[in-house]
C-alpha cells in the first residue's frame, strides 16, 4: 500500500471481477519514442520487466485494477473505491501525432515521460505540455513529469534539477524511475491517481455559492468523463 497525501492511499486489488468498480480511470503515457512508455507500463501492470518491446505503433493499452481510499458523501468520512485503471501507451512518433492527440481529451491523467540518458527527449517535455494544454480536457489537466532509465546512471545526461525546475515552473510533481528495477513505477501512477481522484472529489463533492454542500450521488459505474477546476 502506499501513503498519500491527505490520508489517501491505493492499494492492488485482485479480487474484483470484470464490471465491478466504481471508477474506470483512463491515464495517458506520452513523450517521444523510445523513452520506455510501453516498459514503464508494463512493469506497473505486470511487475516485470521486459526487453523485447517494439516501438509501439498507434495506440495501445494496460489495465490494472486497485483501491482508493477517498473521501465520502459527507466530505469528510473515508470511503474505498474500486478503481479500474486503463493505461494507454502512446507512440511517440511525429507521424502518429494527430492520432495521439485525439485521445488527449478522453484521458484524465498524464504521465508525461522523458529518458534521463537522452537530453533531446527532456527538452521537448516543453512542446508536449503544449500539445497538452491545446488538446487536453482543460488547460491545467493533471500530469506527472517521470523521468526514465534511472537505472543507467553512468549514461545520464539530464540531471536532477533541471527536471525539478521544469517541473516546478509547470507546478507539476517529478519522479525518476525504472522499469528495470521498478523504482518509483507504482509511485509515479499512483501520484498521478491521486491527483485526478483528488479533482473528480472535489468535482462531486464541492460547495454550491452558497457555501452549502453539492447534493452528492451514488457512485456505480464511472464513465469516462472530464472534470475541470481551471
Amino acid at each position: 500500500m502506499f501513503v498519500l497525501p491527505a490520508t489517501r492511499s491505493v492499494q492492488q486489488s485482485c479480487t474484483m471481477v470484470d464490471w465491478d468498480y466504481d471508477y474506470l480511470i483512463k491515464l495517458l503515457a506520452l513523450g517521444d519514442s523510445g523513452v520506455g512508455k510501453t516498459t514503464f507500463l508494463y512493469r506497473y501492470t505486470d511487475s516485470k520487466f521486459n526487453r523485447k518491446f517494439t516501438t509501439t505503433v498507434g495506440i495501445d493499452f494496460r489495465e490494472k485494477r486497485v483501491v482508493y481510499t477517498g473521501t465520502g458523501a459527507d466530505g469528510t468520512s473515508e470511503r474505498n473505491f474500486r478503481v479500474h485503471l486503463q493505461l494507454w501507451d502512446t507512440a511517440g512518433q511525429e507521424r502518429f501525432r494527430s492520432l495521439t492527440t485525439a485521445f488527449f481529451r478522453d484521458a484524465m491523467g498524464f504521465l508525461l515521460m522523458f529518458d534521463l540518458t537522452n537530453q533531446q527527449s527532456f527538452l521537448n517535455v516543453r512542446n508536449w505540455m503544449s500539445q497538452l494544454q491545446a488538446n487536453a480536457y482543460c488547460d491545467n489537466p493533471d500530469v506527472v513529469l517521470v523521468g526514465t532509465k534511472a537505472d543507467l546512471k553512468d549514461a545520464r545526461n539530464v540531471n536532477s534539477k533541471q527536471a525539478r525546475e521544469l517541473a516546478d515552473r509547470y507546478g507539476i510533481p517529478y519522479l525518476e524511475t525504472s522499469a528495470v528495477t521498478g523504482v518509483h513505477v507504482d509511485s509515479a501512477v499512483t501520484t498521478l491517481l491521486n491527483l485526478v481522484m483528488k479533482r473528480m472529489e472535489q468535482s462531486t463533492y464541492g460547495s454550491e455559492p452558497n457555501g452549502s454542500p453539492a447534493a452528492s450521488h451514488e457512485v456505480e459505474e464511472a464513465p469516462i468523463r472530464r472534470w475541470c477546476s481551471c
